[in-house]
């Protein structure tokens, strides 16, 4: 299997920059790039004049809804979505029934990967049994069976003395916790963030302090036992002030966000619209604008598409009742790309967010463009529009906050170690 890609745009090894010229892909990984590398016996030419090639895209955060909810998602489902969006990595939520804590558990989600021929799945493992935030996990033994990192998921883990173990358990494994930040008391029964919106349209609402008031607290039991923390689905400026600090005090501080967070704001719930409902919930545009520096000045290690697939009985409800959750595994590259477009972000650095640094986050053989790497590659092109409609996005779940929005960036095509598995 050869394949040599043509008149296209590379992000460098170093994914500082995008380099015109060609790429040869061979046996499954990458062969050679440059300036006119002929044309070997029996290749595949690619010809992508105004296209950009980066390497496949690395999602450090998705719930699949198998096993246990397979009538929102499957695995299958899911690895369509995500060739149709670039991605040949995730990582994935232990939020399954059961729930991934496990070693068996672990070793299921991997193969089920490596059956789809498309996606490679990394599975994290839960950090409390049963994710019940109790007791701890077998760490161990979940690293030893793949487990990427421990997490709890979409649930907080609310005791300070479980979490101060957590810590200080994970680190003996090299590993981390990866935490979703918010206040369990505060945010307990709320459904959008507390203001006058939530006020106006008769919603409980959940302060916006309580993402921060968790990380303050979590970032103090990092600093205690000299254990690693990744906060999940960073919301607020309040709270990216104190990550901020943490790094440059050097603690094992890491963050990502998702693309709800900078291109959205609360106003997007309008006249109750289910598909706006997350946890945690849209946030002021203050915040939102914060968000977007924290992507800026690197504070924000990568994006994730935090996609949490929902049925449609799960959103036709009244909001408050609504499951909270968003699909966003199609369209990751397009909203982020949308940062570029308005002028906010460099294409490097949105490619970068994520490819090559959620990649080393994870400790995976991923993430760039270099000879000898495996050819999974995702073939964009940044100007060309398309238009996202609920109901018609590849895979299972179809509860996009984007519904009706047109985004620029068109995914031409996704290769896995070399073979193509979308696009024509």
């Amino acid at each position: 299997m050869t394949t040599l890609f043509r008149n296209i745009k590379y992000l460098d090894e170093s994914a500082q920059s995008l380099i015109e010229g060609e790429l040869l892909v061979r046996d499954g990984v990458i062969a050679d790039f440059g300036q006119n590398l002929g044309r070997p016996d029996g290749a595949d030419i690619i010809m992508a004049e105004g296209a950009v090639l980066c390497p496949g895209l690395v999602d450090m955060r998705a719930s699949l809804g198998e096993p246990g909810y397979e009538y929102r998602e499957t695995i299958l489902s899911a690895a369509e979505a995500a060739a149709a969006g670039g991605i040949t990595s995730i990582a994935v939520l232990p939020d399954a029934v059961p729930p991934i804590d496990d070693p068996a558990l672990v070793h299921l989600i991997i193969a089920r990967g490596l059956e789809t021929g498309s996606v490679t799945l990394l599975p994290y493992a839960a950090a409390t049994r049963g994710l019940l935030g109790e007791e701890l996990a077998e760490y161990g033994l979940l690293k030893a069976a793949g487990a990427v990192a421990f997490t709890d998921g979409t649930r907080t883990i609310a005791s300070s003395r479980l979490m101060r173990l957590a810590l200080s358990y994970a680190s003996g494994f090299g590993s981390r916790i990866v935490q979703h930040p918010e206040d369990f008391e505060l945010a307990r029964g709320g459904a959008a963030t507390a203001g006058a919106r939530a006020t106006w349209m008769g919603l409980p609402g959940i302060p916006a302090a309580a993402e921060a008031i968790c990380i303050a607290r979590d970032i103090r039991l990092a600093e205690l036992t000299g254990g690693a923390v990744h906060f999940a689905h960073v919301t607020t400026g309040e709270a990216l002030a104190l990550i901020r600090q943490a790094k440059d005090k050097g603690l094992s501080v890491t963050c990502d966000t998702a693309p709800p967070y900078f291109d959205l704001n609360e106003t997007a719930i309008g006249d109750y619209r289910t598909y706006c409902k997350l946890s945690p919930p849209l946030r002021a545009e203050s915040d939102r604008l914060a968000v977007l520096e924290g992507l800026r000045d690197g504070t924000i290690d990568a994006i994730a598409s935090d996609h949490q697939p929902r049925d449609a009985d799960d959103k036709r409800l009244p909001f408050a009742d609504a499951a909270p959750g968003a699909a966003g595994l199609a369209t990751l590259l397009g909203v982020t790309l949308a940062q570029v477009h308005n002028g906010f972000l460099t294409l490097p650095q949105a490619l970068s967010l994520l490819t090559d640094k959620p990649a080393a986050w994870l400790g995976i053989e991923a993430g760039v463009i270099a000879r000898g790497r495996p050819a999974d590659l995702c073939l964009f092109h940044p100007e060309r529009s398309w238009f996202v409609q609920a109901g018609k996005l590849p895979g299972k779940a179809q509860n996009t906050p984007f519904d009706g929005r047109a985004l620029e960036g068109v995914v031409l095509g996704t290769w896995k170690a070399g073979r193509r598995v979308f696009g024509t």
